[in-house]
Parts: structure tokens; C-alpha cells; sequence
């Protein structure tokens, strides 16, 4: 795990980012996604008849490519969608949009906030104290991730043709973590459900921490049993007050789409929706029992190519 987590921090670095999707970007998407599938899954995916969980949505990298795929992808227009189907309430308030971090007028801001660029995954810049964040760091990092296009990693198509913005977001907190300025706040509990053509059928809870955990559970908050590469947080996680409402939440953004997973935040008693994910750790995530590939996979019914 601690080397996993030295390899996450490297690929985190826009520098080195930049450089390897520059060499990715020259070969073609089907080699490509067969190539790093062969690498991480530990065997050769079938993308004329995919069985598995994993080649099933690599499959739908390749042949399933809805323009609405782009905007809900794009983590500044997906605000708009979800306030359209589910209401204003489950989105994080938004403080500003912009084409060049040099836009961006700090003083309009407050003390704490999160940074963002609408066509990165995981590359979010947290703001506790506007008096000691440091602008020159964060202008070095989010220019060079204007610069590259998140596609090329894992052929993710709906990063693709996403703009390259930036935003800054509310910093979500449990009530009382922002009395005093500059203090740590308790990690938030970020609950992922995993949705088939429109049924959430299980979620998995993590922390937005340093480590990676997954704790599955089904839509009745049993413990599942997938083990997806990742250890358990122990001890459990609590069911939330608002798990059922999540679920409802979660099954009508996913309506129509073969698979996606639907992120929730559930704080200070709200639900905040998180981000749409088309593709589970890139389809590349392999499971401890080859089994439950197989078995999973049952659930994504693929559409006809597009």
C-alpha cells in the first residue's frame, strides 16, 4: 500500500502526467486499452465478446460514445445537469469559472475553498486559509493540467473533448471544522454507487483521504463481499441517514446509461452530489477473485455500438 500510494502521488504531478499522455496520445485507442488492460487486469481483455466487469467497460470506452457523456464529465456543466433532474439543493455551490488561473480574482473568494480544473480527475486543490495558501504552487499545477488531456491516460472518451476550465467550489466541512482558520478538517466519507441502466445496485463508502479504502455494501446496507484491490476500513461505516434517499437520488441520474457510478456527499445532514464516473478506477481495477469479474459483468447490458 505504500508503495501504491508513492506511485499515486508521482502520477499526480502534472509535469509527469503531461509527459506520459504525450506518448500515450500516439498510439490508437483499441491497442491501447488492450495494452494497459493486459497490464494492470493480468490478462488479455476480449472486446468482441467482453464478459467481464472490467471488459465490459472498457468496451464501452470504445463503443459507446454519447456527447452527453462530455457534459456530465465536465465538473462544472454536470452541476447543471444534476440541478435539472434533481434539484439546485444537491449541488456544490460554485464561486467562479475561468479560462486561465490569472482570471481568477482571489479577493472575491473565501477564506476556504477548492480549486479545480472541470477536465481533470483527482487533481482538486483544497484553499483552508487564503492567508497562507500558497498561489504560486497552485498556478505551476493547475497551468500545466489546462495543458493536457485527461483522455489519453485510460481513453476515458467523455474527458475527451471536455474544456479546459477552472472553478472553485464551496469546501464542503462538517459544521464546526472551519471555526478557526487554517485547522484540518475530518475526512468526508464519499459514498460511490455503482449503477446499472438506471438501479444503483451497490455502493461502496471510502474517505477523501491519503488512503484508498472500499467498503461495499448492497442497496439494503449489508456488507458485500467484492473485493476490488483495496482493503476495508475498519471498523465500518455507519449507515447514513440518508442512504435511501442517495439510492433514489443515484437511480434517477443514472437513468439510461449502462453503467455509471453516481458520488454522494453526506454532510452536516445534506446530500451533495460528488462527480459521475463512466468508468470504475478506468476498467483497469482488477478483482481478488477473477469470480466476481465475471459475475458483475452480468449486470452491464451493452447498448449497440455508437
Amino acid at each position: 500500500m505504500k508503495l501504491f500510494n508513492i506511485l499515486l502521488h508521482i502520477w499526480h504531478q502534472p509535469v509527469f502526467k503531461r509527459t506520459i499522455l504525450f506518448f500515450a496520445s500516439l498510439v490508437p485507442d483499441k491497442i491501447y486499452i488492450q495494452m494497459t488492460a493486459k497490464g494492470k487486469l493480468g490478462y488479455s481483455i476480449n472486446l468482441d465478446n467482453p464478459l467481464t466487469f472490467n471488459e465490459k467497460l472498457n468496451w464501452l470506452k470504445l463503443y459507446n460514445r454519447n456527447p452527453l457523456y462530455t457534459r456530465m464529465a465536465d465538473k462544472y456543466e454536470a452541476k447543471q445537469i444534476v440541478a435539472e433532474r434533481i434539484g439546485s439543493q444537491y449541488v456544490v455551490r460554485n464561486l467562479g469559472c475561468w479560462q486561465s488561473f490569472d482570471d481568477i480574482d482571489f479577493d472575491t473568494l473565501p477564506d476556504r475553498f477548492v480549486l479545480k480544473c472541470t477536465h481533470d480527475s483527482s487533481g482538486a486543490i483544497i484553499c483552508r486559509d487564503k492567508r497562507t495558501f500558497d498561489r504560486a504552487a497552485a498556478r505551476k499545477r493547475i497551468s500545466l493540467t489546462m495543458q493536457m488531456n485527461y483522455f489519453y491516460a485510460c481513453r476515458e472518451w467523455p474527458y475527451k473533448n471536455i474544456p479546459h476550465r477552472i472553478i472553485a467550489d464551496e469546501l464542503l466541512e462538517e459544521p464546526g471544522a472551519a471555526a478557526s482558520p487554517g485547522t484540518e478538517a475530518a475526512p468526508l466519507n464519499d459514498y460511490k454507487f455503482w449503477c446499472f441502466n438506471g438501479v444503483p445496485r451497490y455502493m461502496y463508502c471510502t474517505v477523501k483521504s491519503n488512503d484508498v479504502y472500499e467498503n461495499f455494501y448492497d442497496m439494503d446496507f449489508r456488507v458485500a463481499d467484492i473485493r476490488h484491490g483495496f482493503p476495508r476500513h475498519i471498523p465500518e461505516f455507519e449507515r447514513p441517514e440518508a442512504f435511501d434517499e442517495m439510492q433514489q437520488l443515484a437511480a434517477r441520474l443514472s437513468e439510461g446509461i449502462p453503467f455509471v457510478r453516481v458520488d454522494f456527499f453526506y454532510v452536516g445532514g445534506k446530500i451533495y452530489f460528488g462527480e459521475f464516473t463512466f468508468f470504475d478506477w478506468a476498467g483497469l481495477q482488477p478483482f481478488d477473485d477473477r469470480q466476481q469479474d465475471l459475475d458483475l459483468g452480468k449486470l452491464i447490458t451493452l447498448p449497440a455500438k455508437r
